[in-house]
């Protein structure tokens, strides 16, 4: 029947993936809409229920994540290339990061750019040690909050399953699906129930992770309009925000990926980089200078701590609403920005896109927030303030930037091209999005069919606009309580990616054996070797003829010579001189030669 309707709909993907996934997210619409309370009391006690008892399950697994990374760029494996072993890389550096920056990060940077740091400064995360709202304690506490929560930590949780995907679809040439992962412990089962059942999970949660994005990106560019235009902040509004950047995604999409995601991404890093410049300018520029660099450095000495704080003595709470919500949120989305990030990095070696991956954008994330939070800390302290009232106080987070840039010359232009900066990024990562979740749904990328990927433009689209306007807790509360929910199978299943990439490590390097020492003989005082070299001693003792001893060391054999096993062996003229695998290459090539 599935496949009939396929047909019908003249569609180009699989049948049991496709539908499935279409259908919860359909049942999920329609359930927010006609069932408001019931799916909201719901959600909200599953996800209460697991920020109390699983909390601390979120957070360690992030840093085992990033542990797992630095040991396999270190190990013997960081050489091996994704993709053919004599393959350039596809894009070049520069590109290669500006698609990074738009489908991953861009949109955090400016949503939290300012926001993340004012909040920790006037509500301090860690209260309970002392540190008072306004001091420099808390702003310094502040930054290695907000680095936590954006740099490396953030970064890892794309990098994992991105590193997965590289390998098993370069290497290994599998569908560029999230089941080909685990395809050396399921083997041909990829295809089967099994993998199909973790690939509409991965799609499923990929449309929410990016629906949450989504969200609070409406509500951030809901809140410039407010600011700058007057529009009204409430329902309508959003609707009609979320209709136009779901409508400019549909064109991106239309487009491809060298036309549409590329041109635009390298649009935003550069509207991004003068926006930053801009402030640093105008702004007290030795002061974020001074304090990009200080702020690294305590983040560096107190990353430890806070890569396995749990606040398990204050159980304030906190955490459960930040960095919980955080990891949740971001590894929703990892799968899409995976098998993009895996598919922009065709040819390079594991250990050049752990790097690459992990510290780029990490060291432009320190570099932008701490500007941004510096500059918004001189506000607080030396211009009369006002951030930590609106931010903290009132609880606009997402109007934050807006008012930062009321205090900077140009506030209303400026403002302006914040807000279409905001749309784009958002109109980038609905594009990749479609794109990524419609070749999930195909397994392949040679052609997939324009409609297929406008559906999951729109999928998302209906999906924020439920979350947003028609749940029953609305704004960044239902978003938070849904995509905690949604994120705890991923990060059970980033444990087996861990496991799969492992073993396919091994199986295509082969194992290395144990070190093989070659053998030495029995080093003895000379007077000793003289004694035993008689039969017998002075007391008796015989010796046996075949127990050799030595004054000088001296080993019993030649160390061993060792070749690369994908080289053929060297060919020796005297066939009795040939080894057994040397013997039998060398006879297959004279005959090939006489042939």
């Amino acid at each position: 029947m599935l496949d009939r309707l396929h047909d019908v709909l003249r569609l180009r993907t699989n049948p049991a993936i496709f539908f499935s996934s279409a259908a919860v997210i359909v049942l999920f619409v329609l359930g927010t809409i006609f069932f408001t309370d019931q799916l909201d009391s719901g959600v909200s006690a599953a996800s209460d229920w697991l920020l109390t008892n699983l909390g601390w399950f979120y957070i360690l697994g992030v840093t085992v994540f990033l542990v797992f990374l630095i040991y396999i760029a270190a190990s013997r494996y960081g050489r091996a290339k994704l993709g053919p072993d004599n393959e350039a890389p596809e894009h070049s550096n520069g590109a290669w990061f500006s698609m990074l920056f738009a489908a991953g990060i861009g949109s955090i940077l400016m949503f939290w750019g300012v926001a993340e740091p004012v909040s920790h400064f006037g509500d301090p995360p860690r209260a309970s040690l002392g540190i008072e709202p306004g001091t420099v304690a808390a702003a310094t506490d502040a930054m290695n909050f907000t680095y936590y929560h954006f740099t490396l930590h953030t970064w890892t949780i794309f990098t994992l399953p991105a590193l997965c995907f590289a390998y098993f679809i370069h290497k290994r040439n599998l569908p560029p699906r999230v089941s080909s992962i685990f395809q050396p412990i399921l083997g041909e089962k990829i295809h089967g129930p099994i993998g199909k059942f973790i690939d509409v999970v991965a799609i499923i949660g990929t449309v929410f992770g990016i629906a949450v994005s989504i969200g609070l990106g409406t509500l951030q560019i809901n809140g410039g309009l407010a600011q700058v235009l007057g529009i009204p902040e409430n329902a309508l509004w959003q609707l009609i925000i979320i209709g136009v950047v779901c409508g400019l995604a549909t064109i991106s999409v239309s487009l491809g990926l060298d036309k549409g995601i590329k041109v635009l991404s390298n649009f935003n890093i550069v509207v991004a980089v003068l926006l930053l410049i801009f402030v640093v300018v105008v702004g007290p520029t030795l002061f974020m200078a001074k304090g990009v660099f200080e702020s690294l450095g305590t983040y560096i000495q107190s990353l430890p701590e806070l890569a396995l704080w749990n606040d398990t003595f204050a159980d304030t709470g906190w955490q459960n609403t930040w960095t919980v919500f955080y990891w949740a949120w971001t590894i929703t989305w990892s799968p899409f920005v995976g098998i993009f990030i895996a598919r922009i990095s065709r040819g390079r070696t594991i250990r050049q896109f752990v790097i690459g991956v992990l510290a780029i954008p990490s060291a432009f994330s320190v570099i932008w927030f701490g500007v941004f939070g510096y500059a918004s800390f001189d506000i607080e302290l030396n211009q009369g303030g006002g951030l930590v009232e609106r931010v903290v106080d009132e609880g606009d987070v997402p109007g934050a930037l807006f008012a930062f840039l009321d205090h900077y010359p140009l506030a209303v232009p400026v403002s302006i091209i914040a807000i279409i900066l905001v749309i784009i990024f958002f109109v980038t990562s609905v594009d990749s999005a479609a794109l990524v979740v419609d070749t999930m749904n195909n397994g392949h990328e040679d052609f997939n069919p324009l409609p297929q990927r406008i559906f999951w433009a729109l999928a998302i689209a209906v999906v924020t606009a439920a979350l947003l306007v028609f749940s029953g807790s609305g704004g960044l509360e239902a978003l938070q309580s849904t995509i905690i929910l949604v994120g705890l199978p991923f990060f059970v299943i980033a444990y087996f990616q861990i496991y799969a990439l492992m073993r396919a490590l091994r199986e295509d390097a082969g194992e290395l054996p144990r070190v093989r020492m070659r053998r030495w003989k029995k080093v003895l005082p000379p007077e000793e070797v003289e004694r035993r070299e008689d039969d017998d001693d002075e007391f008796g003792h015989e010796y046996d003829d075949d127990e050799e001893f030595v004054s000088k060391p001296e080993a019993v054999e030649p160390a061993p010579k060792f070749r690369d096993p994908y080289v053929d062996a060297p060919r020796h003229k005297n066939p009795a001189k040939r080894g057994t695998l040397a013997g039998r290459t060398g006879s297959r090539g004279k005959d090939d030669d006489a042939g």
